[in-house]
């Protein structure tokens, strides 16, 4: 019984033949992602807006029902919640975020979560207020810039992992990608105004991890490829590895996304913008790592001698006396 191949062992599809439009169709992509994150801005959750804070402790409950918490506070009509659990299982935290009339309003915040407990109180018995806490836009602030430069840190670790690994070359491809799938995944979010929060973060970072994973495979390809075919224009070189790597790629994708969409599908509303985030991201890497990362090395001036060590004076005229001898 033979294996089924989702790409043929001698798949040649010319890849880089279209190079050059499709880095312009992507620099577009990138600016028009920006300017909508400029414009319309992103939807940032409590996490990073602020908001109010609410703890409850459900006495007679070994653990605390979230699932039907969330429904009951949405259908309040103060957006989508944020609720975690903090110390027991029956111990709850909600964060909802302040309407715009109550931002000024005096002692609009603590009434608005007085409001939410009275909702819990109301169907649940035992329910203790263990805290009504307004999360500041100072503190939702420095979530935001956290968050930012965590996002620089990892893209310049990759980009600085990537140079000592292989080449300068391929750290700034490497960097653009990431720089390319990060921007995207930005401007959908600013698009469609889904909510923005700290899962999205970890999203994006899940994100950088997998697209460069995609980029390694695909250059420690092409770096062997330098080494063994001297001869071969550069245009082929790139070809023939990103077709070598095709079935990985294309294998490790689909298996993330038989993982994803039945979570996609079916799964809970708050997990919605971490997995489009990341199903997207997919696509985008996968993408990225074909069309950016590799013909970008072209215009960097990677060729087959990148790799070979450059010989010393004193070795040329070694080299010289061994061959007249």
């Amino acid at each position: 019984m033979k294996l089924l191949k989702l790409v043929p062992e001698d798949t040649n599809i010319k890849f880089l033949k279209w190079r050059a439009p499709f880095y312009i169709f992507s620099t577009l992509l990138i600016v028009a992602s920006w300017a909508l994150v400029m414009t319309k801005g992103l939807n940032y959750g409590v996490d990073f807006a602020g908001g109010q804070e609410v703890r409850v402790t459900f006495e007679q409950r070994a653990e605390a029902p979230i699932a039907e918490l969330r429904e009951q506070v949405t259908a309040l009509g103060y957006g989508e919640p944020v609720i975690q659990r903090f110390g027991d299982a029956n111990q709850v935290s909600i964060r909802v975020r302040l309407p715009e009339e109550l931002e000024n309003a005096p002692g609009g915040a603590t009434e608005l979560g007085n409001r939410v407990i009275s909702e819990i109180e109301s169907k649940y018995d035992q329910v203790r207020r263990d805290g009504n806490d307004t999360v500041s836009g100072k503190v939702a602030g420095e979530f935001r810039e956290r968050a930012i430069y965590a996002l620089l840190a990892a893209m310049l670790a990759i980009t600085l992992y990537i140079w000592i690994r292989f080449e300068w070359q391929f750290g700034i491809g490497a960097l653009f990608a990431l720089f390319h799938d990060v921007s995207l995944t930005l401007g959908m979010f600013a698009l469609f105004q889904l909510e923005f929060s700290l899962q999205i973060i970890a999203a994006i970072l899940a994100i950088i991890g997998y697209s460069l994973n995609d980029t390694i495979v695909v250059y420690d390809r092409i770096r062997e490829n330098l080494k063994k075919f001297r001869r071969m224009p550069i245009v082929e070189l790139l070809d023939l590895s990103v077709n070598e790597t095709l079935a990985r790629t294309v294998m490790t994708s689909l298996t993330l996304l038989v993982a994803l969409m039945p979570l996609l599908l079916f799964g809970p509303a708050s997990l919605f913008g971490l997995t489009v985030a990341i199903v997207l991201g997919i696509f985008i890497g996968t993408y990225s790592s074909i069309y950016m990362a590799a013909p970008i090395l072209i215009w960097l001036k990677v060729s087959s001698d990148s790799f070979v060590p450059k010989e010393s004076e004193m070795d040329r005229q070694e080299r010289l006396a061994r061959e007249r001898s």
